[in-house]
């Protein structure tokens, strides 16, 4: 039976609506992810003008910092989802209580790394190859700016609750408010006032707990008009640890994976390296816009799940993946200029420019299918389909790593080849087997049958 002119306009207005929604909460929640790594770019481009030593240290102390922050990711999407599926169920209170047992878990979880590495930071900066003055610096930064933690954990609870709530306007303004108040304090404290690398960490540190205000306040605003409680609730908050083990194991084999293509690059050579931090510096960056895409979608399908909607569920992914692969086609066209005009934007040596724009060529072809894999990411970490992600994530990083190792034993013609090689296997196993296994999962109904039984059972 074919459809109806009339239908045919009404689904493509609702798709239009669809993708206008998921795009006006992308377009804030990127500004939200790139809140941190922000912070850490206008450190470095202040400390940059301080001496080699402060930048060397910066680099390391970053690493430590970012490393933490994106292990606690599962503090925003652990909330995200509980917050949104409640309030789908009409359960308000509920969900703004959850949102509130997140933000205490993300305070205990930030006091506690951050006097962990305070009493550790020499040690956790000589392991990743700190000696003498860059150590001296990496310790001062470390211990400036690791206080600010818990104010930033805080901020990735607070934007779960906002993000379940689509409210997400807000996030937007506090991480610009950092971004603004962080570049000033720099220029203050290690321009005009000489304090070094010691000002650059006491500057994001500020930055940090400033976001974590503006976001605490309105979210108290909620909760009090709502008429849920904000007193620390020990169940409420093993739930969400509970909840957060798998997300942080799945976050964990990722970042592992990444750890170990950055050994494998190194094993390459130094300019193979070089080439590798270009492109990748530039992935990451699409990779915030595509995840944007996937944060959107996982808090419609939470919403949708929490109604026990299955129709608008399974339209929510089909919006939410088609989003994500036309983001991804758009992202890699970006790339790929950016490969063929401004690699010397990373680097003055004609070879390792050119070895830039082959691996974002490689990766500008494979975007598309990134964009598509982290919508359906999204979409299951909405679902709380939590254990499903960290066993084919953790299954994804094993078959990745030995697939790099036995690639990169091998004996390749020249850099090119290489840098080629090591984008393609990124692509190929990273990416592509997680593609594959969330779109399986995506398709069949054993998830979002465990999703609408676990919201009845709540």
């Amino acid at each position: 039976m074919r459809e109806s002119p009339e239908n045919k306009d009404m689904s493509a207005m609702q798709r239009r609506s669809t993708l206008l929604h998921i795009a006006t909460l992308a377009i804030p929640t990127f500004g939200q992810l790139i809140a941190e790594p922000a912070f850490i770019l206008i450190d470095t481009a202040v400390i940059g003008h301080v001496g080699e030593s402060a930048l060397a240290g910066l680099s390391i102390g970053s690493t430590i910092i970012l490393t933490t922050v994106g292990l606690c990711v599962f503090l925003a999407y652990g909330t995200t989802s509980q917050v949104a599926r409640l309030i789908g169920a009409g359960r308000r209170r509920e969900g703004l209580e959850a949102g509130v047992d997140g933000m205490w878990l993300a305070l205990i979880v930030g006091v506690i790394v951050s006097i962990a590495i305070f009493l550790f930071s020499r040690h956790i900066c000589s392991f990743m190859g700190a000696e003498g003055e860059v150590l001296d610096q990496a310790e001062t930064y470390v211990n400036a700016i690791v206080f600010g933690l818990p104010g930033m954990l805080l901020v990735y609870a607070a934007n779960g609750i906002f993000r379940g709530l689509q409210k997400v306007r807000i996030t937007l303004i506090a991480a610009i408010t950092g971004a603004v108040i962080n570049t000033i304090l720099d220029i203050l404290f290690v321009i005009v006032l000489h304090w070094g690398i010691l000002g650059s960490g006491i500057a994001t540190l500020i930055a940090q707990w400033v976001m974590c205000i503006m976001l605490i306040a309105p979210a108290a605003v909620w909760v009090y008009k709502e008429g849920a409680s904000w007193m620390p609730r020990v169940s409420g908050i093993a739930s969400s640890a509970s909840d957060g083990l798998p997300l942080f194991i799945r976050t964990l084999a990722l970042r592992a994976s990444l750890f170990m293509t950055v050994v494998a690059a190194a094993r390459m050579g130094q300019q193979v390296l070089a080439a590798y931090q270009g492109v990748s510096a530039t992935w990451n960056f699409a990779l915030n816009v595509l995840d944007a895409i996937g944060i959107s979608g996982q808090s419609l399908v939470a919403t949708a799940l929490g109604a026990g909607n299955r129709r608008e569920t399974r339209r929510m992914v089909r919006a939410s993946g088609a989003a994500g692969l036309w983001m991804g086609v758009a992202s890699g066209c970006v790339m790929a200029i950016i490969g063929f005009t401004a690699a010397g934007m990373f680097s003055p040596d004609s070879h390792i420019q050119h070895l830039i724009t082959v691996g974002m060529v490689v990766q500008a072809v494979f975007l598309p299918l990134c964009g598509w894999m982290w919508a359906l990411d999204g979409i299951l970490i909405g679902a709380e389909d939590y254990r499903y992600l960290a066993a084919t994530c953790t299954l994804t990083s094993v078959i990745y790593v030995l697939a790099l190792w036995g690639l990169t034993s091998l004996e390749w013609r020249s850099d090119v080849w290489r840098i080629a090689m090591l984008w393609a296997a990124i692509n190929v196993f990273f990416i592509g087997i997680r593609a594959i296994s969330n779109g399986i999962r995506a398709r069949g109904d054993a998830w979002i049958d465990h999703a609408l039984v676990g919201v009845t059972s709540r």
